[in-house]
């Protein structure tokens, strides 16, 4: 192989994997920092039109959403928060239940004079997502979730005892210091393991996220979302008893992760659930098939209601 063509290929993979790390926002979106039930979010908020609420989960930020966010805008108003504690949101000390984080989802709404949205989540995202979407289910249009369970309903008892989730009982103030300064050594584990292919998480993502989780506080506030799911399970069963969602969900799973098992953990919750698995996909789907995730999700909430 000559040099030449050794450096284009060289060239060409470092491109391939630019092309798939974080990319900011649209120049049209705008930060907000939001006062809402004791804490404070950090908001991204662009477009125009019907507005639809996206909701990251662990190891990411709002940052995920770029490439769904920027096909959404041109006909919606798009709505991204960093979770309580995450990203550049406040991390206050408590309200890392998901019914609490709930609330601060209406208040964000609130706060923008917006009564109703879609509504697409993924991984503790989806766990917000369905505490908003059960207190508040006037305010939701559509609700997409994908890839990770709700606790205290459907499969969840079968589903926590997989090794390969221990590390939803990992915290505690020794669970802190082993991790200290080795954040990306901690976040490479799920970026790994829970991909099809690993590749396909970029080192320049791993290199944003990393610093987001290394900022004084975000690894206590992360672990606390963790420790919270036996609240959430609690929680969740109660907001259950008064009923099923009734709002159009689609479930999407990753093939080589939670697939079909997310429309069933979804059809424990709510009445009308279409299934969407993303073929070649673990667990970080906006990363691992973008646009094919895209589709599926424009797809259903261009679907009339």
């Amino acid at each position: 192989m000559s040099r030449a063509l050794s450096v284009l290929l060289l060239f060409l993979s470092y491109a391939a994997a630019a092309g798939a790390q974080v990319q900011p926002f649209p120049a049209a979106f705008r930060t907000q920092e939001i006062p809402t039930n004791g804490t404070t979010l950090h908001v991204r908020i662009g477009g125009k039109g019907p507005a639809v609420l996206l909701l990251h989960g662990y190891g990411e930020t709002g940052d995920m959403w770029e490439p769904l966010a920027k096909n959404l805008m041109t006909d919606h108003t798009v709505i991204v928060p960093d979770l309580r504690g995450m990203g550049l949101s406040a991390q206050p000390e408590a309200g890392y239940d998901k019914k609490t984080q709930g609330v601060d989802m209406a208040g964000v709404l609130d706060a923008l004079k917006i009564k109703r949205v879609d509504l697409v989540t993924h991984d503790i995202g989806n766990m917000v997502g369905y505490a908003f979407a059960a207190q508040y289910p006037d305010r939701i249009t559509r609700f997409v979730l994908m890839d990770a369970p709700l606790p205290g309903i459907g499969p969840w008892e079968e589903i926590v005892r997989s090794r390969a989730l221990w590390h939803f009982g990992f915290g505690g103030p020794d669970a802190e210091r082993l991790v200290a300064g080795r954040e990306r050594i901690y976040l490479d584990r799920f970026w790994n393991e829970f991909s099809a292919d690993p590749k396909r998480f970029s080192e320049a993502s791993r290199v944003h996220y990393a610093a987001l989780y290394a900022r004084p506080g975000a690894m206590h506030a992360g672990f606390a979302q963790f420790a919270a799911f036996g609240k959430d399970a609690t929680d969740n069963q109660a907001l259950l008893a008064k009923g099923k969602l009734k709002m159009p969900v689609l479930a999407i799973g990753g093939q080589q992760s939670f697939g079909p098992v997310m429309a069933v953990v979804m059809r424990a919750a709510a009445d009308n659930v279409q299934e969407a698995v993303i073929a070649d996909s673990g667990h970080w789907l906006m990363e691992e098939q973008p646009a094919e995730t895209v589709k599926v999700i424009r797809a259903f909430l261009d679907k009339p209601l």
